[in-house]
């Protein structure tokens, strides 16, 4: 099988009442034959955009490569649907495997703590946003 099969065949199958342009964008990536990270992107966040947070983050987990835009876009997902603590999780993992966040990254995880309430873990971003001489942004 190829690259494209693989995955596909790995990604959540969408229910008969999803939305056609949600239906639309997993035909044009299930016709690309080798995505590339710009492509999985796309494709998590149409899903997010739809409510799907699972398949985004099913998607997330079998593509490679990922960049930051790909963490953002999986950690947006969880932050604005109402999964802050997922988000928190997610954007630490994040950190463990090495990938160093943007400014959209913390914006993110701001939004998602303060959903949260979460003092502790609002504290530990602002100070990542001030080591990083970030807070004059």
């Amino acid at each position: 099988l190829s690259n494209t099969a693989r995955a596909s065949s790995k990604l959540p199958q969408l229910p008969y009442i999803c939305t056609s342009r949600l239906e639309a964008a997993r035909a044009v990536f299930d016709r690309i034959r080798q995505p590339n990270v710009f492509s999985w992107n796309i494709l998590i966040a149409a899903y997010a955009q739809n409510g799907r947070v699972e398949c985004a983050r099913s998607a997330f987990e079998i593509m490679r490569p990922r960049d930051v835009v790909s963490w953002n876009t999986v950690i947006a997902a969880y932050a604005q649907h109402g999964f802050g603590t997922e988000a928190v999780e997610l954007f630490r993992r994040m950190q463990l495997e090495g990938v160093e966040g943007d400014k959209i990254t913390l914006v993110i995880v701001l939004g998602a703590v303060s959903g949260l309430a979460a003092l502790c873990e609002g504290k530990e971003s602002h100070a990542s946003i001030v080591c990083r001489g970030l807070e004059s942004d």
